[in-house]
């Protein structure tokens, strides 16, 4: 018997043939797949193939490296589009040091408000946390977020630890079959079940023994 899967995070729109994507994922026991965004030009797009398919949703928000862009119209498109059905969080949003560290502030500001979009349509987050472990985990307390899943985590397992006594969920991907992830695989032995989800984070991140290629909501089983 086929195991029933749901990748919680695929990039469909970026694979190289989205719909094929979606049908191999079917053929491998995937049942739902979720399509994050990372900036305001693909919420339509995104919002289009989940309609063209059963068990496919998506997550609107603007990424981190994206926050240059973010506007005041940017956040009343988004409160409009969350209203339809299809749409299942606010993501993937946060914060990342890892390529720039001069515009935190920037960055915080367009977390911060995303936050309060969550909170006011009543959606979970999803989390894109990069080399900012402490100001995203001081930004999630302060906002009060209950309904908070760290998406691709990175961090150690008294983070895990600390980010779980919060109520959060935590979502592995590819990383940690990687031989050199020694922290993921703690992390991945320690977790207690009920707060682990698994994703693909395609196209990237391919786990092994598909590493190097395409990632692929198909591969969430490994």
């Amino acid at each position: 018997m086929t195991a029933k899967l749901i990748d919680t995070h695929a990039h469909i729109y970026m694979l190289e043939n989205p719909e094929m994507g979606i049908i191999e994922a079917r053929d491998a026991g995937v049942k739902e797949i979720i399509i994050p965004t990372a900036a305001e030009n693909d919420f339509e797009s995104v919002l289009d193939l989940c309609h063209r398919f059963d068990d496919v949703y998506a997550t609107l928000g603007v990424h981190p490296e994206d926050c240059e862009k973010f506007s005041d119209d940017t956040a009343k498109k988004m409160i409009e589009l969350s209203k339809d059905p299809k749409v299942v969080a606010i993501g993937e949003i946060g914060l990342d040091y890892h390529y720039s560290k001069d515009n935190k502030d920037k960055q915080k500001r367009c977390f911060i408000t995303q936050l309060e979009i969550a909170k006011m349509l009543d959606l979970p987050v999803v989390i894109h946390d990069r080399e900012a472990h402490f100001d995203t985990l001081e930004i999630l307390k302060a906002q009060g977020m209950k309904k908070v899943l760290l998406h691709c985590f990175s961090g150690s397992v008294e983070f895990m630890q600390e980010c779980c006594a919060l109520g959060y969920k935590i979502a592995l991907g590819g990383v940690v079959t990687f031989k050199n992830a020694v922290k993921t695989k703690e992390v991945a032995k320690e977790i207690p079940l009920e707060y682990l989800l698994l994703e693909t984070d395609a196209p990237y991140l391919t786990p092994v023994p598909y590493r190097g290629e395409e990632n692929q909501p198909a591969y969430v089983k490994y």
